[in-house]
């Protein structure tokens, strides 16, 4: 990790500025005064033994200072130390990934001198991250100055801060040098070759670099289909049943596509050293309330909710709410397909341009409805995960997470399921699909795009005008790149950049068949994609925090489901073809009979194939069970030493 930009301890220490910590303005000077003191204790007295320096920025308004900006590094020892209680691997002498130990650190790999660089820049921001949320309060009732803000013992205090508004934001800074060079391999050139997602875990974390790596792999995997979309799609665009061969191909490729991810995957977490790291105790989320209690796995008092109340809210306000904003969904489906009736017959009453413009209208609309509902469901889905009051913060993603999948399937898919399945208007579903697809595409792009891009502009634009008037024509200085950063938008996570994936992998998946281009225009939607995401990440927001992952988490699971939904429907779209039903010509049971057959022996092929594919490559399940058997060997050398000092102790 290189840093340019040098600050100072209160206590004279120099070190490299990495997080900012922003207190409200009018924070009490005794809260602030204690909270550094905790900070900068030493750990054998409950602090974190971390570097902070003030600094002084604009306000929001330009008109007045935040005294409360502090600046927040520390040395290469305690970072060091932080590497090991964070339980970071690392590259050992030997080249196996092993968990990082102080005592052990000179033979891992690339460790020099006193280890300045063996840290990535996002692992030494992760540790100090790490430190300040592990602050525990001891023996104050409250944080001094705010009699309300009641204090446990053992309770965060940092997460205490954070929800009575009195700790505004904590961010890592950027390295301007190193975001420059990484811009520069990612996305300042056009270029047709990987990603450098090694860099991107170096600078943002595995979390964000996982992400990445799983829309190039995604990109990349949609080519074969793209390849043999696109002949189909001009040879054959007046025979919209004859779609069969298509349809095979795609149940074969939805299979293979994710368990060869799997794979790839495993490699990557291997590399970086989070495939068999172990995750750190979850600590309750900030707005997690409820009377205090004793945590019976902790021994630390802390809030407790009951969860057969937390049930009561999930079962009888939670689900009737999600069920009846499908109905309203539904409904809403109703009213397009009265739209398309209505253009039709106008279309058939007085054909020509204009009515032939038309029959495209009701599609359009529909699909900006649907895009409009998607948002407004976003946020009543987590107003009421929040409502529901989940202590850990993985249980409130995996049920903000379902809320949004159901609604979003339905709200997305239910109008193609009901032209194909209801309807069996091939020729309909074939336009509304080319429809939803290119419009959400078009709003996606504007969005993502375009809107960050202008923002971005007109904010640096404001900054620089006002460097100027202080400094005239100078670099942006230190101070004024802290404010810019500050004032940038907070990045969320990558929920919804998985959530755009996956509705575009159920476009492909499900009935790209009867429109081959699916692939061929998410594809397209796909390669701006990595270049529109890597501006944002390192123009548009604030730098995140790395996120140590093995995996996808819960969206794997997501794109398996969604996998099995297309096994379902395109042996349904097979059994509609006239090609099938020409061989039963007398016998609708019998055709029923063979596409129930056809796809449970295809369900099974998918079941055998996640069996005979492991998800990690033989060499990597190797050299963790190496690693394995040598923390065993290493374990019972221990015990026999104990038992061999153990009698001379007792004589």
């Amino acid at each position: 990790m290189q840093m340019d930009l040098r600050a100072s301890d209160a206590g004279g220490a120099a070190f490299a500025p990495l997080v900012v910590l922003e207190l409200a303005t009018h924070a009490k000077e005794e809260a602030v005064t204690w909270l550094l003191g905790r900070i900068r204790d030493d750990e054998r007295n409950g602090g974190a033994e971390l570097l902070v320096q003030q600094l002084q920025i604009g306000g929001r308004d330009d008109q007045k200072t935040n005294p409360n900006v502090f600046l927040v590094g520390s040395t290469w020892h305690r970072l060091l130390r932080g590497a090991e209680e964070v339980g970071l691997f690392k590259e050992f002498h030997d080249g196996s990934m092993r968990g990082f130990t102080f005592s052990n650190r000179e033979r891992f790999r690339d460790f020099q001198g006193d280890g300045d660089g063996f840290l990535s820049a996002a692992e030494c921001q992760y540790i100090i991250k790490h430190e300040l949320d592990t602050l525990r309060a001891r023996d104050e009732a409250h944080v001094p100055g705010y009699p309300k803000a009641k204090l446990y013992p053992g309770k965060s205090i940092i997460r205490r801060l954070q929800s009575h508004s009195i700790l505004v934001q904590v961010f890592p800074l950027h390295d301007k040098e190193e975001l420059k060079r990484l811009s520069f391999s990612w996305y300042r050139r056009i270029k047709l070759s990987f990603q450098p997602l090694d860099d991107i875990r170096h600078y943002f974390g595995e979390g964000l670099a996982l992400y990445f790596g799983f829309l190039e792999y995604f990109t990349f995997a949609l080519v074969p289909m793209a390849l043999v979309g696109i002949p189909y799609y001009l040879f054959d665009w007046e025979n919209y049943d004859k779609y069969v061969l298509i349809a095979v191909f795609n149940l074969v490729w939805s299979t293979v596509f994710l368990e060869v991810w799997k794979r790839c995957s495993a490699t990557l977490a291997y590399g970086w050293g989070t495939l068999s790291r172990k995750m750190a105790f979850e600590e309750p989320r900030p707005g997690f309330h409820g009377v205090l209690g004793l945590n019976p796995v902790t021994g630390r008092e802390e809030p407790i909710y009951p969860n057969a109340k937390r049930q009561l809210r999930i079962y009888l306000v939670s689900v009737p709410f999600v069920l009846l904003c499908l109905y309203l969904s539904l409904h809403v489906m109703m009213i397009y397909f009265s739209m398309e009736v209505w253009a039709l017959s106008a279309y058939e009453a007085e054909p020509g341009v204009l009515s032939s413009v038309l029959l495209f209208v009701p599609s359009i609309v529909y699909a900006v409805v649907i895009e409009a509902m998607n948002l407004a469901y976003r946020y009543a889905a987590e107003f009421l995960t929040d409502w529901e009051n989940h202590r850990l913060e993985s249980s409130y993603q995996n049920h903000l997470v379902l809320k949004v999948l159901v609604f979003n399937f339905v709200n997305c898919f239910a109008s193609l399921f009901y032209i194909a399945f209801v309807m069996q208007d091939m020729v309909l579903l074939r336009q509304s699909l080319a429809t939803l697809l290119i419009t959400s595409q078009i709003l996606n792009q504007i969005m993502e795009a375009f809107l960050p891009y202008w923002l971005q502009r007109r904010r640096n634009k404001k900054a620089h005008r006002r460097v100027w008037r202080v400094m005239g024509d100078k670099e942006l200085p230190f101070r004024e790149q802290v404010q810019l950063e500050a004032d940038m938008s907070t990045y969320l996570g990558t929920f919804d950049d998985y959530l755009e994936q996956f509705l575009l992998f159920g476009y492909v998946s499900l009935f790209s068949c009867v429109y081959p281009l699916a692939a061929v225009l998410v594809v397209l939607n796909n390669v701006t994609e990595v270049y529109s995401d890597a501006f944002k990440m390192c123009h548009v927001f604030k730098r995140p925090f790395s996120v140590p992952a093995a995996n996808i988490g819960v969206w794997q699971l997501a794109f398996e489901t969604m996998s099995v939904i297309a096994v379902v429907t395109n042996c349904a779209l097979i059994g509609l073809s006239p090609q099938v039903q020409a061989y039963f010509p007398e016998s609708d049971t019998h055709l029923i009979l063979m596409v129930v057959s056809v796809e449970h022996v295809l369900l099974a092929f998918k079941c055998i194939l996640a069996f005979v594919i492991p998800d990690v490559p033989k060499q990597i399940q190797i050299k963790l069970a190496h690693l394995e058997f040598e923390s065993l060997e290493a374990l019972k050398k221990k015990k026999i030493l104990e038992a061999a000092v153990q009698p001379k102790s007792d004589e």
